[in-house]
């Protein structure tokens, strides 16, 4: 590759590279795991890169690449290799006036998450990023209206898992 294109894909991935990590975050349980995926996503960024046209924004097209490499990684991942679960890694930052509140309710939320499939998860993470629903079907490669429904579905599965 040119030292043109590579320049210019480092510069968008420095720009966006939060939305790997939030993808690595959703989809991993440690931090070794997601150094892993971000280092496979960012390989398969890369290697996809010069194929990449501009019919979407660079970050759709992103997430896309990082969602299916997740994905894929995560259902090779539920054949053969367990993961350490989530309540053993503890963020709590010491400090007498500190509330957890929030931290507890974000625990929940991943652990609630955890429990959807591959493309829930998919779901719930673009939606939670204030994505609309036209760039979460473009995104995830169904229609619309395919991921209206969806959407609600699961909206109506997380409050079961939340309340039970």
């Amino acid at each position: 590759m040119n030292k043109e294109l590579e320049h210019s894909f480092v510069e968008l991935l420095e720009k966006h590279q939060n939305i790997v990590h939030k993808v690595c975050r959703l989809y991993t349980n440690n931090q070794d795991a997601h150094n892993d995926l971000f280092q496979e996503i960012t390989i398969q960024l890369w290697k996809a890169y010069p194929k990449f046209r501009g019919d979407a924004k660079f970050s759709t097209w992103m997430y896309r690449v990082g969602l299916n490499t997740a994905i894929t990684l995560y259902r090779k991942s539920k054949r053969s290799i367990a993961t350490q679960g989530f309540e053993s890694v503890s963020f709590k930052i010491k400090s007498e006036d500190y509330d957890d509140t929030e931290e507890q309710q974000l625990k929940l939320l991943y652990k609630a998450v955890h429990q959807l499939n591959d493309i829930e998860k998919a779901l719930v993470f673009l939606y939670l990023e204030d994505k609309n629903y036209s760039e979460i079907s473009e995104t995830l490669g169904i229609t619309e209206v395919n991921a209206r429904v969806k959407m609600n579905r699961v909206k109506k599965k997380l409050k079961t898992i939340l309340n039970p």
